[in-house]
């Protein structure tokens, strides 16, 4: 079968928003667009939102996404039904299993599909930082995962090492593994907006859940003195964590200007990005972390952790990393709301620089076209 056409059916959770580029699950929407020749894509997901609300999308039928790529919202009922009908009609020759813990979209495809090939994605799901929310419910989880052997004939797929070490430690050294990095949406550098010294605008996009550490930013800004403007974009996938969220918000000083604007339309990040001279994102984890790599890509210097494949920001003047408490990330805040406009002109070019000898397209590429084309070659 080698140099053949590929289908590859990809299932991707229900509790994912939409299927539509800029979502959290960017990094299929980039792969679809990226991988265009020799393959047709079929991704199964839901139609609803993460707040269970229609997304307005045609459903249980295949919808256009592009040239080589079609989309089936499922609906709700007879979910599992529809799934194998429409996988036994294909006959895919790679099915491509996104997150960890969906009866419909992990468990079904994986115990009940058809296919010579079978591929998990965790998505970042089973980093130890993930596995620790929920902890008691996923440990169990995962003992019965064992007990079937579910991940038997099953290649994982890692995003990056950490990943890798996550997926070996959970389920063993002889666990098959092949790492290939998220496919990224980068656009040119732009000119960052006037800065003045004691003032400074700050963005985050991302879903609003302890993972990314929102309450920290909003507990380290109680004490700055300097002129903060932060806006906050993205669905709220917890909401208990985004009231004590709000709590803080309405107890900070005059002199820091919170701003929830909710979901983000993917077309809009850019014009987002733009008006902001610094974005922070400091979660837990990140597998991939797509906005901050667009932050960096457009030239605003980045504040994160250093649980995400975007480290060693400081010593190219992209950003800081820093480990996410109220002190660090307040200190981190006042550095570039002390700069004047030149300094943080530095910085914006250093993310750019930053970010284009990081990403190598062609070699994520061939990473891709080997999991999925290794099985049949070999």
């Amino acid at each position: 079968m080698k140099n053949s056409h590929l289908k590859i059916l990809i299932t991707i959770p229900w509790f994912y928003p939409a299927f539509r580029a800029g979502g959290p699950i960017q990094s299929i929407v980039n792969l679809v667009n990226q991988i265009n020749q020799d393959v047709t894509f079929y991704v199964f997901t839901g139609n609803k939102d993460l707040n269970d609300e229609p997304i307005g999308v045609r459903e249980n039928q295949w919808v256009e996404f592009n040239p080589q790529t079609k989309v089936w919202y499922s609906a709700v009922k007879n979910r599992k039904k529809s799934l194998l009908k429409q996988c036994k009609i294909i006959q895919p020759d790679v099915l491509y299993i996104n997150g960890m813990f969906s009866w419909s979209f992990t468990i079904v495809p994986l115990c009940f599909c058809k296919g010579p090939l079978k591929i998990i994605s965790p998505r970042g799901m089973i980093h130890p930082e993930a596995l620790g929310v929920k902890s008691f419910k996923k440990k169990l989880y995962f003992n019965i995962w064992k007990s079937f052997n579910f991940q038997k004939g099953v290649i994982f797929h890692a995003t990056d090492k950490s990943e890798f070490d996550s997926i070996r430690s959970l389920f063993g050294e002889a666990t098959p593994i092949t790492v290939a990095s998220n496919f990224p949406r980068i656009f040119s550098h732009l000119p960052i907006p006037e800065k003045q010294p004691n003032c400074l605008q700050i963005v985050s996009i991302g879903l609003i859940s302890p993972m990314k550490n929102y309450l920290e930013v909003l507990l380290g800004l109680q004490n700055i003195s300097m002129n903060i403007d932060y806006h906050i974009y993205g669905p709220v996938k917890d909401n208990d964590y985004w009231q004590r969220c709000l709590s803080v918000i309405h107890n900070l000083p005059e002199n820091i200007h919170v701003v929830y604007h909710g979901a983000l339309e993917p077309e809009a990040v850019k014009s987002i990005l733009l008006k902001a001279h610094v974005f922070i994102l400091p979660s837990k984890s990140e597998n991939f972390g797509h906005a901050i790599i667009e932050a960096l890509s457009i030239g605003r210097p980045v504040i994160t952790s250093n649980g995400t494949p975007w480290n060693g920001l400081e010593q190219l003047q992209a950003g800081l990393n820093v480990e996410p408490n109220p002190k660090n990330l307040a200190n981190a805040i006042c550095k570039f709301a002390a700069m004047n406009d030149s300094e943080l002109k530095t910085y914006s070019e250093g993310a750019s620089k930053y970010a284009n000898n990081v990403l190598d397209l062609d070699k994520i590429k061939s990473s891709y076209l080997e999991l999925f084309h290794g099985y049949f070659n070999s």
